[in-house]
């Protein structure tokens, strides 16, 4: 990384944003500073992160750009453990923000008219958490997510309309890449190519992100829980539309997380 890459972490970090708009703000003004002084890179820098880390929120994916725009896959200290890899002595962490989550306790009265609904998990802030990227760990080779295959028949045209009758919108956008689909929260974006039974895996899997994970409950889940959640609802409707699934869920759960 180059010296002048070190001089603005350093401006940033000082000032440590504390909240997500704080964040997005810094980098943004870093962003114009260095277009103005000539720097067309960084430009390039942040899309890539864009297109790489999808998963993560705009803050923090332009806080992995700006600290390291090499960076291809990011996770924990931990989750790369538990991948089989450590990150390697000396490795600085890329430094990020991660919710705090806590438990808002109902009055007596509310709590027992609903006995489910006694705690309330509630947003309290954010603090640092730190990622590495792959290049900074050493150990077992990660898994290569293996394909569906079969054939949805109908069903994909039965479950597009399905997802339009709900009010979302669907479209297909190559510039998602490499993501096979993203959803944004009433909308939906397929990276069109794939065969018909990857996007009907990708299909359900986005629409079962719409319609689990776009409302309160997202702050009472983690990204793990999540897409954990909506690549079951896809093992399970195509294991029912006689897909071919193998260990494909699973093997996207692991790059899902990171």
């Amino acid at each position: 990384m180059s010296s002048n890459a070190n001089t603005t972490i350093t401006a940033i970090d000082s000032k440590k944003p504390s909240t997500k708009q704080e964040l997005i703000a810094a980098n943004i003004k870093l962003l114009i500073e260095q277009l103005e002084a000539g720097h067309s890179e960084a430009l390039t820098n942040y899309l890539t992160a864009m297109s790489r880390f999808h998963s993560y929120s705009f803050g923090n994916v332009l806080e992995i750009a700006r600290q390291m725009p090499q960076a291809t896959r990011v996770a924990g200290f931990w989750t790369w453990k538990n991948l089989g890899r450590s990150v390697k002595a000396g490795q600085k962490g890329i430094r990020i923000l991660a919710p705090i989550v806590g438990v808002r306790r109902k009055k007596d009265e509310e709590a027992n008219k609903d006995i489910t609904k006694q705690n309330e998990r509630v947003l309290l802030g954010f603090r640092n958490a730190y990622v590495f990227d792959i290049s900074q760990t050493d150990g077992l080779d990660l898994p290569e997510v293996r394909e569906v295959c079969g054939d949805p028949g109908e069903n994909l045209d039965r479950l597009a309309a399905f997802v339009q009758s709900k009010g979302i919108q669907l479209v297909y956008n190559p510039n998602i890449a490499p993501a096979l689909g993203m959803s944004y929260g009433g909308r939906i974006a397929i990276l069109p190519g794939q065969s018909k039974a990857e996007t009907f895996a990708t299909l359900v899997h986005e629409t079962a992100h719409e319609l689990l994970h776009k409302a309160e409950r997202r702050t009472a889940t983690t990204k793990t829980v999540r897409e954990t959640e909506a690549e079951a609802v896809a093992f399970v409707v195509g294991k029912a539309v006689g897909l071919v699934t193998g260990s494909a869920s699973a093997d996207y759960v692991v790059f899902a997380v990171m």
